[in-house]
């Protein structure tokens, strides 16, 4: 095929699944999701997990299979909490399109059509929690007519008493033998030839989001054309080189507070993002000091349900000493209260998994 590397749509759209079976991996919602589609009943929904992983396009790919083209725009509301966060829109938008009713469900053109319009709210943890109270309301006096999708990276931002009246479903992030695969495919729609070596590094940097690797790959394209390799990816993802990161991770473990503060001159000079090092000097930290308590962390998404069970774990253990506990509880505390706050819950976590190792293994920990 006839590469389209200069073509303006985004790759992203070109190639979004259309259907709730061509979403990649996520093997129990779509089994979930299949069956709803079959009965066209449909609850409130909730996805949440990392960014890039399929949740918005299976919320849409729902919507377009229950109502078909033809009906879609009159049926389905889609906003992006990100523009549309305040308690002025739940009143208004929000509400006018939820409050009126529609036909007896009919099948048309073979879709099922059911007796409800959908709204879709897109990053729906950037919503105030204002807003989010005034929800309530609305899902329950209109839920007969009116069925909401949820959609947000930290289900800890979303307020419980909406979370409980939503079905919850986790997307995981993807392997990279998924992310290689759906690679692949593009390249050959698109005409690029990439090498094994460029494939794992574009795995590699976009850290499981299918979204983040395609993104990165047609820019590449777009800038160095159909030959690409592992440096340009780098150049156009912005993420830090490796050789950085390494020095930066070399000075701080050198214990010379000169070297440290020469290599953070370095990479402020150099303008990479800070917020990048913090993501990637953790790697490090966990090659030099894995634990099973790590691992079995990091696999756990909803963080303030991961501080309640660690919680009980840590109570209940009887090779903890009291002083060990009270760290470890109080840690899960501030760890909890900073969730609701907002903060971002990968750092939340490696402050726990921290502050744990340090209590367990009896070293000493300053209190501010």
């Amino acid at each position: 095929m006839a590469p389209l590397v200069q073509s303006s749509q985004p790759w992203v759209e070109k190639y979004r699944p259309k259907q709730v079976k061509d979403v990649a991996q996520q093997d129990e919602v779509v089994r979930v999701l299949t069956n709803t589609l079959e009965t066209s009943n449909c609850p409130h929904m909730l996805f949440y997990g990392p960014p890039g992983t399929g949740k918005t396009t299976t919320a849409l790919a729902i919507a377009h299979q229950l109502f078909g083209p033809e009906l879609y725009k009159s049926r389905v509301l889609e906003l992006n909490a990100s523009d549309d966060r305040g308690i002025n829109v739940v009143r208004t938008k929000i509400k006018d399109f939820a409050a009126v009713a529609v036909g007896s469900g009919q099948r048309q053109g073979g879709y099922p059509c059911p007796p409800f319009k959908i709204i879709i709210l897109d990053e729906a943890d950037s919503m105030t929690e204002d807003a989010q109270n005034a929800l309530r309301r609305t899902m329950e006096t209109y839920s007969k007519v009116t069925r909401f999708f949820f959609i947000c990276n930290y289900i800890s931002r979303i307020i419980e008493p909406l979370a409980s009246r939503c079905a919850k479903f986790r997307f995981k992030p993807l392997s990279e033998d998924i992310m290689i695969t759906r690679v692949l495919h593009i390249c050959q729609e698109e005409g690029l030839d990439l090498e094994p070596e460029v494939l794992s590094t574009l795995s590699s940097i976009s850290q499981g989001d299918l979204r983040r690797a395609i993104t990165y790959l047609q820019s590449a394209a777009r800038l160095f054309g159909s030959s690409i390799t592992s440096k340009d990816l780098i150049s156009v993802s912005g993420v830090i080189p490796q050789e950085v990161v390494d020095s930066f991770f070399a000075a701080c473990r050198s214990g010379n507070f000169d070297l440290a503060n020469k290599e953070v001159n370095n990479v402020i000079a150099e303008g990479y993002p800070v917020s990048q090092m913090f993501s990637q000097v953790p790697c490090l930290l966990f090659y030099f000091c894995c634990s099973e308590f790590i691992m079995l962390v990091i696999e756990i998404w909803i963080l303030i349900e991961c501080c309640f069970q660690l919680f009980e774990i840590v109570v209940g253990a009887d090779d903890i000493s009291d002083e060990q506990k009270a760290r470890i509880c109080k840690k899960l505390g501030e760890a909890d209260k900073r969730l609701v706050d907002g903060s971002d819950e990968y750092l939340q976590l490696l402050d726990v998994a921290s502050s744990a190792m340090r209590a367990i293994c009896n070293m000493q920990e300053e209190f501010s």
